[in-house]
C-alpha cells in the first residue's frame, strides 16, 4: 500500500524568486502520514491487473481542492521498469474560474514492515500545480500500510449473484438511441446493462451494441461475459470483457456485439415474440473501499 502527505501552502497567481535549495529529504520516521493512504490486499495482483498502466485512487479533498493518488507499479516508461512511481494529481476543475496556481508541500511514504517505520521522501520546495501541470510525482522503493483517511484495493473472484438477464420487449418498435436496464446487484455492487438497438460508433446501423456499466461510475477492474441469448437453441452469442472501463462509455462492452441481420432473421432465434434477451455473468471484480 502507498501513502502520501499533502499540505497546501499558497494559491492564486503569483511571481516569486527561485532560490538554490538543497536536495529532497529522504529519512525514516515512525509517525504515519496524515493525508491519504492506499492498501493493496495483494500488491502482486494489482501489478498484474494494471500491467504497464497506473492505479488511481478514489478522489479526496485537501484545503478545498480535489485530488487523486496515482501509482505506477511497473514504472511509467520503458526506461523505468522495476521502479514504483507515485503521483499526486489535482482535479482540473479546481484550477479554473478563475485560473489558479496551487502550491503544495508533498511527502511520499513507504512502510517498512521489518522496521515498523516509514521511508519518507520530502520535497523541500512547494510543488506548483496549474491547468497545464496537473500532476507531480517521484519513484519510491517500498510499499505501505493504511493510516488515517485511506482506501483498500481488493480483487474478488467469488461473486455473489453473478448472472443478470434482461428482456427487452417490443424490440422491433424501440425508437430511442439507447436503453438502460434497471440496476441490479452483483458482487455487492450495483450495475446496469446498456443496449443500443441500432448500434453505437462502429456498430451504428449494422450491429447491436451492448455494455456493462457501474451504476456509480466506479473505475475498477472487471472480468465478465456478455451474452445475447438464443431462445430456440444453445447458440448464444457471448463475448468476454476484461480490464478497466473504457473511456467512451466508462464501462465494458462492444460496439459491434451482434449483427442486426441476425436479430432480424426469425430463424436465428435471437428475437422471439418480439423479445430480445441479453445477459451478463460477472466473474471477477476489483474494489476500492474507502476507510475514514
Amino acid at each position: 500500500m502507498s501513502n502520501y502527505e499533502l499540505k497546501i501552502t499558497s494559491k492564486g497567481c503569483q511571481q516569486h524568486e527561485k532560490l538554490q535549495l538543497p536536495l529532497p529529504l529522504i529519512f525514516i520516521r515512525e509517525r504515519p502520514p496524515t493525508t491519504y493512504s492506499v492498501t493493496f490486499e495483494s500488491f502482486g495482483k494489482m501489478m498484474e491487473l494494471v500491467n504497464n498502466g497506473y492505479y488511481e485512487s478514489l478522489p479526496f479533498t485537501v484545503d478545498g481542492f480535489n485530488w487523486t493518488f496515482k501509482i505506477y507499479p511497473n514504472g511509467n516508461s520503458d526506461t523505468t521498469r522495476g521502479l514504483v512511481y507515485c503521483y499526486v494529481r489535482i482535479d482540473n476543475s479546481s484550477l479554473t474560474d478563475p485560473p489558479l496556481d496551487v502550491y503544495a508541500e508533498i511527502k511520499f511514504f513507504a512502510y517498512n514492515y521489518g522496521l515498523s517505520q516509514y521511508y519518507t521522501y520530502q520535497e523541500v520546495e512547494p510543488v506548483n500545480f496549474d491547468s497545464v501541470e496537473q500532476e507531480w510525482g517521484k519513484w519510491i522503493d517500498v510499499f505501505v500500510a493504511q493510516r488515517n483517511k485511506s482506501e483498500v484495493f481488493s480483487y474478488d473472484e467469488n461473486i455473489s449473484n453473478p448472472v443478470f438477464t434482461w428482456n427487452l420487449t417490443n424490440f422491433s418498435t424501440l425508437t430511442l438511441e439507447s436503453y438502460t436496464s434497471d440496476p441490479f446487484s452483483s458482487g455487492d455492487r450495483n450495475w446496469v446493462l446498456k443496449v443500443y438497438p441500432n448500434g453505437d460508433g462502429d456498430g451504428a446501423d449494422n450491429s447491436l451494441s451492448l455494455y456493462l456499466l457501474s451504476e456509480s461510475n466506479e473505475k475498477n477492474y472487471v472480468r465478465a461475459t456478455l451474452r445475447v441469448l438464443n431462445q430456440i437453441g444453445s447458440d448464444n452469442v457471448e463475448k468476454q470483457v476484461e480490464g478497466w472501463p473504457n473511456a467512451a462509455e466508462n464501462g465494458w462492452g462492444y460496439q459491434e456485439f451482434i449483427p442486426l441481420a441476425d436479430l432480424q432473421d426469425s430463424t436465428k432465434g435471437f428475437v422471439v415474440d418480439d423479445v430480445l434477451e441479453v445477459e451478463v455473468e460477472i466473474m471477477a471484480i476489483s474494489k476500492q473501499t474507502p476507510i475514514n
